[in-house]
């Protein structure tokens, strides 16, 4: 089983948490968007999308995260993903959750605004509206988080960790490229603190952590100019 994947990429992200966390041995194929990578020839043979990440289980070969992260914990029987009708539906729901409004609205508006070059080159109206937006309806989001997702349980979908964390973390910590201030928010940061002390983290958010670094340094002599 081999996985390509970019560290510094939320969907990969999500991913490979899961593999470190859960102790999955995996093959690695590390592949640089910033390199542009996934453009190549070679990588558009493996997913014509030029995408991260892609698992080839024995020539079997899958794309998205979210599918990923299914496959892997059914075929491996993990409590993660719960064979339960009702409990699988939530975590299906929560995943969904995540990857649709959510993100839209704060990792696209608020935080790859400013990391993809594409976005990076909006006008500064645009830039202006996008950040308007986000933050207001980041705001509506994460209270639900908080406040309906967090505020009785330890994790998303109950007091067991399920792909869905895996998942929405990746999407959460986005926020640290920007600064996001998470005060408002006292169930989230709690959560962000039980993710970070699981005991493959580190190993799969090493990289995001000194890109996070990293930026931040360019960031502030341009803000004290």
């Amino acid at each position: 089983m081999k996985l390509y994947y970019d560290p510094n990429t939320t969907s990969s992200r999500s991913v490979t948490f899961f593999l470190f966390d859960q102790e999955i041995p995996f093959g690695e194929e590390v592949i640089s968007i910033y390199a542009g990578e996934q453009r190549t020839a070679s990588f558009a043979r493996v997913n014509p999308n030029q995408q991260l990440p892609v698992l080839d289980d024995g020539g079997f070969v899958l794309t998205q995260s979210s599918a990923i992260l299914k496959y892997l914990a059914d075929k491996l029987g993990s409590a993660t993903y719960p064979s339960e009708p009702r409990q699988r539906a939530r975590v299906n729901e929560t995943m969904d959750w995540f990857g649709t409004n959510f993100h839209v609205t704060y990792c696209v508006f608020l935080a790859y605004r400013r990391i993809v070059p594409q976005f990076v080159a909006f006008n500064a109206t645009t830039h202006a509206d996008l950040e308007r937006v986000g933050q207001l309806l980041a705001a509506k989001y994460l209270s639900v988080l908080d406040r309906d997702m967090l505020s009785e349980r330890l994790f998303v979908c109950g007091d067991e960790i399920t792909i869905a964390d895996y998942l929405g973390f990746s999407h959460v910590t986005l926020g640290e490229y920007i600064d996001f201030d998470f005060s408002p928010y006292p169930n989230t940061k709690a959560w962000l603190s039980r993710m970070k002390a699981r005991s493959g983290h580190d190993a799969a958010y090493a990289s995001f952590r000194g890109f996070v670094q990293a930026a931040r340094s360019e960031i502030a002599p341009r803000q004290a100019q």
